[in-house]
């Protein structure tokens, strides 16, 4: 018998896949900046876990599909991250 349910964004590649869908339907604020919450809400009502949203966020990073904004409240797509679902 398993007690514990599926987690599709378990893995943090999944989950920075994921976040960067979401991020593709966002309207940017400012000169291409994704207000970071409004990535989070939609990952989260998506299934995810903060803790999966971080680490998807972290991975998304370090494969160079997203740029963390100095402040940390925006992200910005990188040429590779735009590719993904163009």
């Amino acid at each position: 018998m398993k007690l514990i349910a599926d987690r599709p964004y378990a893995d943090p590649y999944n989950a920075a896949r994921k976040l960067i869908e979401i991020a593709s339907t966002i309207e940017p604020v400012q000169d291409g900046r994704l207000y970071i919450e409004n990535v989070n809400a939609p990952f989260l009502a998506a299934g995810g876990s903060p803790a999966e949203y971080s680490a998807g966020l972290k991975a998304a990073i370090a494969n160079g599909w997203l740029l963390l904004h100095e402040s940390g409240t925006y992200v910005r797509f990188t040429y590779a991250g735009a590719e993904l679902f163009a």
